[in-house]
């Protein structure tokens, strides 16, 4: 969902992606999460760690490369990427287009939401 946003948001200079804290971090809806799902989110990250220490004589880049990647490693990344799609929504994304048109959607119900509560507070504050 990050990396979505990112390619969205971010942009690229030259070949590099641009992540700036105020534009990309800041500005990304993360998703409400309750103590169970942070513990599920947890044990799927510590899977991929796992997995990556079950290679720790590869590089990154043969461990990340399109063609190299282990099958265990890639496994545990959807299992992870899935979780993460489901704090969303119960349904599956159909594209990138999909999921980057879900989060705008979902940054501007938020920050519509804090616009109208700023302004019932100055509003309070005049009265």
């Amino acid at each position: 969902m990050h990396m979505a946003w990112l390619r969205c948001i971010g942009g690229r200079l030259k070949s590099d992606y641009r992540y700036s804290i105020e534009v990309v971090y800041n500005t990304f809806p993360l998703p409400c999460i309750s103590n169970r799902q942070a513990k599920q989110l947890e044990r799927l990250a510590n899977a991929v760690l796992s997995v990556r220490n079950e290679h720790a004589n590869t590089s990154l880049a043969d461990l990340y490369g399109i063609n190299s990647m282990p099958a265990n490693l890639s496994q545990a990344h959807q299992a992870l990427d899935r979780a993460v799609d489901r704090l969303y929504r119960k349904s599956p994304f159909k594209s990138e287009h999909d999921r980057i048109t879900f989060l705008l959607e979902l940054y501007e119900q938020r920050t519509t939401q804090q616009h109208v509560r700023t302004r019932l507070l100055v509003e309070g504050e005049n009265n």
